[in-house]
């Protein structure tokens, strides 16, 4: 058996242009994950918006927190499920960056996967900002008390669950009938994630879910964290388990 990083590195790839960026299907993967992304956002921003105008600023409360974890995990149940089909439904950087460690997506279309996660983000808050008036999206921030180290490691960890979820339920070529359950799977380990982690860091674990927010009110404090937590959780998550539970008997991609 090849060593360990020899095992991931036969199965990244970076992919044909032509294949992978340019060809009618590629193209609709997508248009897919922008307008998953656009659903899961819209639901989760406007969510807090809504909450904090009804009860005048109450969204960092717990009855604030239990909402937000609920509108964040149905809003993902329904944007991981109808883009499983077509794109796989990863709605996130995290995923995708994980899914292309373990071999699982090229360069280029994760890449592009990315670029269509963000822009359904920034498109999603803008939405909001409009139709409510101008009211300000909600962007993440660390609590009192917080530091930028414990916000970091609280993203790794949520992340890595997340990731984790995704592969056991909708990656893992062994997952049967378990893959019917993944979308409702992966909303219910980021509502459980917010009630554990929001009150913290707000529990991202998704760069797109921080990235719109914050070109729309222009407020980058301590958003290198909303990125750097989620990348490391979900590419670690994308190698434990593509090492050590999925036994590929196949050529790489």
């Amino acid at each position: 058996m090849p060593p360990i990083h020899r095992q991931l590195v036969d199965r990244v790839a970076i992919g044909r242009y032509e294949d992978e960026v340019t060809h009618p299907t590629a193209i609709k993967t997508f248009i897919a994950e922008f307008i998953s992304a656009l659903i899961f956002v819209f639901a989760g921003q406007g969510s807090g918006m809504a909450f904090s105008k009804l009860t005048d600023g109450g969204a960092a409360t717990p009855a604030g927190l239990v909402a937000a974890a609920i509108a964040h995990g149905l809003g993902l149940f329904v944007a991981v499920a109808v883009s499983a089909n077509i794109s796989g439904g990863h709605v996130n950087p995290a995923v995708t960056f994980g899914a292309f460690v373990g071999g699982n997506i090229t360069l280029l279309r994760g890449i592009f996967y990315i670029v269509a996660q963000l822009l359904g983000s920034v498109v999603a808050c803008l939405l909001l900002f409009f139709s409510t008036g101008g009211l300000t999206t909600t962007g993440f921030s660390l609590t009192a008390g917080v530091s930028v180290w414990n916000a970091f490691v609280f993203e790794i960890v949520m992340t890595f669950g997340l990731v984790y979820t995704v592969y056991a339920t909708a990656i893992d070529p062994k997952k049967g009938d378990i893959g019917t359950i993944a979308p409702l799977a992966i909303g219910l380990i980021v509502g459980a994630n917010i009630l554990a982690g929001g009150a913290f860091t707000g529990a991202s674990m998704n760069p797109a879910v921080a990235f719109g927010p914050a070109v729309v009110s222009w407020d980058w404090a301590n958003h290198w964290i909303y990125w750097a937590g989620p990348l490391i959780g979900g590419g670690l998550a994308g190698a434990i388990y593509e090492l050590v539970f999925i036994s590929r008997t196949h050529e790489p991609l």
